[in-house]
């Protein structure tokens, strides 16, 4: 179980960091320049990482989830624990869902003009990475 928490949050560290970086250093520039190369770049060399890091986390998320919960009682809120799952899976959702949305309609055809669209696909990133860190804390120091 240690081993599956630390590559879990190693690779929490790389997304969410990942995320931060892109959201508070390379997008305020590339908005301040009018220069969507700079997060163009940015994303070639970041998705090299960031979508295995992504991955480690799932597949760890649900090993660890089977663990706390049993499959057969993922259906039940009864516990902190039903509920953070729930959470998590909900932010993995819309994850998957902003990323799909990001790579099939907005970087494809992303202009200067369609900066602000992909400023706000690269903050809700953001958040919801943010969020997966505070929720998967919060499921680790629950007590009930």
């Amino acid at each position: 179980m240690k081993w599956l928490v630390l590559f879990h949050v190693l690779g929490a560290a790389v997304w969410a960091g990942g995320h931060l970086i892109l959201s508070l250093a390379f997008l305020p520039k590339a908005m301040k320049e009018k220069n969507i190369n700079i997060i163009l770049d940015f994303e070639k060399q970041y998705e090299r990482v960031g979508i295995p890091a992504l991955l480690l986390q799932v597949v760890t998320g649900f090993w660890m989830a089977m663990q706390y919960v049993p499959f057969h009682n993922w259906w039940s809120l009864s516990t902190p624990h039903h509920i953070y799952l729930w959470v998590k899976i909900m932010l993995l959702v819309a994850t998957i869902g902003f990323a799909i949305h990001a790579r099939l309609f907005i970087i494809p055809k992303l202009t200067v003009q369609q900066l602000p669209n992909l400023a706000f696909h690269i903050i809700m990133a953001t958040i919801l990475a943010i969020s997966f860190v505070i929720t998967g804390l919060s499921f680790r120091f629950v007590y009930y």
